[in-house]
């Protein structure tokens, strides 16, 4: 299974292709909008969020809400092109209107504008933009049609918002109830901090980051692998979190804390209990030795704060080559609940893949056959 995509923040369309998917994959289109309204939602969102409003349409691979077997073509237009066509069209733009020259710390303008032999940073920003990511979640989205139908569950919460921090640690069955919340947290008194927090970034023109957690739960044993640095679970599954826009680190399981403890603090002991080996800890996060182990696999991300300041930040105009305040693109204060559905979608993503590379499976049937094998 590979995803592919393309597109511009303020082109005309954003573009998915998925290859790999079996035959007749039920596919929840309403499922999968929920997950692209749920990206745009959120405590701390800005003004883009109430110009789009983003829906999957289908192009190929799907017929009946059953997939075909063949490559599924998808994309989502991208409501604000008809503002920008002037600027950004591909068949003839006035380049000169909407230049970026005063480039952004902490974003790609500047890396990408010396990598690129480019002179606007416009021409950076659009496909760095975390607009990307409405692909990302559609595809996921998708992935995790695929993994119900093993009865594999995906899902997660914001755990930390600019230090205000939950250290709780919940049950699965209670991680849905955060996507009713303003801002996918759990604790209503540290949500309502959080909150507050916001408040006073968006009056001081700063913005906010935070961690989330994803889990996993009803995964088998043995996807992943030992054998080979490319195929352990834990590098896949991190990478595709680290490839997210704003994402600066990963934890599995205890993540940094093993760092901490002594060993007899750390590793899950094992025990033999009616004839199944069970964990009674799971610190290890679901993975060990690069592969699943039956457990729940639990992922945290952090996302730095968004680089475009209200404010600007000191930098230097390309153009001139004179110090200036960066340019100040619309943008949010915070997007942690974005990034939460973003990172639960590619974690998606990223273990259907693994799954499909050892189940194969031309059609749905002979997927979850084989699934059904495994011990």
């Amino acid at each position: 299974m590979k995803l592919t995509t393309a597109g511009e923040s303020h082109g005309k369309t954003l573009v998915g292709i998925i290859e790999g998917l079996p035959s007749n994959l039920p596919i929840d289109i309403d499922f999968v909008n929920n997950c692209l309204a749920l990206r745009q939602s959120g405590y701390g969102r800005g003004g883009r969020q109430k110009i789009e409003s983003d829906k999957i349409e289908i192009l190929s691979g799907v017929r009946n809400r059953l997939t075909l077997g063949s490559p599924l073509a998808f994309q989502i237009v991208n409501r604000d092109y008809v503002n920008w066509q002037p600027y950004m069209a591909p068949e003839g733009a006035d380049v000169s209107q909407k230049r970026l020259t005063k480039v952004r710390p902490g974003h790609a303008d500047l890396t990408g504008v010396i990598k690129y032999d480019q002179t606007d940073a416009r021409n950076i920003l659009e496909r760095a933009s975390a607009r990307e990511t409405a692909v990302r979640v559609a595809a996921g989205a998708i992935a995790m049609c695929y993994l119900r139908e093993l009865g594999v569950q995906i899902s997660g919460y914001v755990k930390c918002v600019c230090g205000v921090e939950d250290k709780a640690f919940y049950p699965f069955e209670r991680l849905a109830e955060a996507k009713e919340q303003p801002l996918f947290m759990l604790d209503g008194e540290l949500q309502k901090k959080a909150m507050q927090l916001i408040d006073e970034l968006r009056v001081a023109g700063d913005t906010a980051g935070g961690i989330v957690e994803i889990r996993v739960k009803g995964l088998k044993s043995g996807f992943g692998s030992c054998m080979q640095y490319t195929t352990k679970l834990d590098s896949i599954l991190c990478g595709a979190l680290m490839s997210v826009q704003a994402i600066k680190g990963v934890e599995v399981g205890m993540g940094f804390g093993v760092a901490y403890k002594p060993g007899s603090l750390v590793h899950d002991e094992i025990y033999l209990k009616d004839g199944a080996y069970v964990r009674t800890t799971n610190n290890a996060g679901g993975i060990e030795g690069g592969m699943s182990n039956g457990g729940e696999i639990v992922l945290r991300a952090a996302m730095k704060p968004i680089p475009t300041l209200m404010k600007g930040l000191n930098t230097v105009d390309i153009s001139t080559g004179q110090p200036a305040k960066a340019a100040s693109e619309r943008s949010d204060v915070a997007a942690i609940c974005a990034c939460e559905i973003i990172a639960e979608c590619v974690t998606a993503t990223a273990l259907a893949e693994v799954v499909s590379a050892r189940l194969g499976g031309d059609n749905l049937r002979e997927v979850k056959e084989r699934y059904s094998r495994l011990p």
